[in-house]
């Protein structure tokens, strides 16, 4: 190929350092251009039929948690499942895969994760505890979809991105919320056993499901910064609640306050997995101290409430803002 040399003042042939990316003058040595991009391609084709295009160039991702890394050789049949007499592919198979019960565990794991849109980082930490446990060989006979959910629950919690046993056991291909807890149980026994003392889960909190929760409500930034102060405020009440009940009844609260569009209880319920009778009776525990632990807000709606409560006419007044009594849950609830 013939290009024009600024030094030789010609058209002269050119040559192509692929490792630098260099256009190089085959006369004076001048570099022409640096850092072209090959733009052919870049994969040497391997298929069985000449002039087929195969792209596949590299192996799957190393994983460390395996005992070959990932990087074994699988001796396929090739296409419509012929490949000469298949006596490799047969004897390879006949040795078996040490590691094939932990892969089938990973893609598990993948896969819940996925379904619940985790980070990879607590997919990696669920599948290094069950490595835990594949290497204690006492996962044998157990279900595996259980385990394997428990893992993910557990690794939620360490990396304080807890999720729900509802919202675990949606996602665990059949296996109850029985079964999870029994998997989690046995799970935190054997790490126990492993390291000498009690497994470390994290501790929850009532802000750590808000979030998501305000989130699938459709609920706008200004009630989701009043909710997460609200509960904030509520960690300092003996309040003996579960963190996920309190969560919701505070969702609940703030929604009958605000001037938006109003989600009813049934969709609180569905959104944080909470029943709806949980909801009422976190409720209220939580209304006596409702003037002490909704916070002051520049909107005109939550304006007005705390000039209301600063006044001390809270009782009475609240039920102008359709804040629901303890009275109106109570009838609500044995209305239902």
């Amino acid at each position: 190929m013939d290009t024009y040399c600024s030094d030789c003042k010609r058209n002269t042939e050119v040559v192509f350092d692929h490792a630098a990316g260099d256009t190089v003058c085959s006369e004076c040595g001048l570099v022409l251009e640096s850092r072209s991009i090959d733009e052919t391609s870049e994969w040497r084709t391997f298929a069985d039929e000449s002039g087929g295009d195969d792209p596949n160039r590299v192996g799957g991702p190393v994983n460390p948690l395996l005992a070959d890394a990932g990087l074994s050789t699988v001796i396929s049949k090739g296409p419509n499942g012929s490949n000469g007499d298949g006596s490799l592919a047969r004897l390879q198979n006949r040795g078996g895969d040490p590691d094939r019960a932990i892969v089938l565990a990973f893609k598990a794991i993948a896969t819940m994760a996925d379904r619940l849109s985790l980070v990879s980082t607590i997919r990696d930490r669920a599948s290094e505890i069950y490595k835990r446990l594949e290497d204690q060989k006492c996962t044998r006979g157990r279900n595996l979809d259980a385990l394997v959910a428990a893992c993910i629950y557990i690794a939620c919690r360490q990396d304080s991105k807890p999720r729900t046993v509802k919202e675990i056991c949606s996602i665990a291909n059949g296996a109850s919320k029985k079964e999870i807890g029994r998997a989690k149980e046995f799970i935190v026994k054997q790490l126990k056993v492993e390291m000498g003392e009690s497994m470390e889960m994290g501790t929850i909190h009532a802000g750590d499901y808000l979030r998501r929760f305000c989130s699938n409500l459709g609920m706008n930034h200004e009630e989701i910064k009043v909710v997460q102060e609200t509960v904030q405020k509520a960690e300092e009440f003996d309040i003996r609640r579960s963190p996920i009940s309190i969560a919701a009844a505070i969702i609940y609260m703030i929604t009958q306050l605000s001037d938006s569009k109003k989600p009813i209880l049934r969709d609180i319920s569905i959104a944080t997995t909470v029943a709806e009778g949980t909801i009422k009776n976190a409720y209220k525990d939580l209304y006596p101290h409702a003037s002490k632990i909704i916070p002051e807000w520049p909107s005109s709606i939550f304006l007005w409430l705390n000039i209301v409560m600063r006044s001390g006419m809270f009782s009475s007044s609240i039920r102008s803002i359709h804040l629901v009594s303890v009275e109106e849950v109570g009838d609500s609830s044995s209305a239902t």
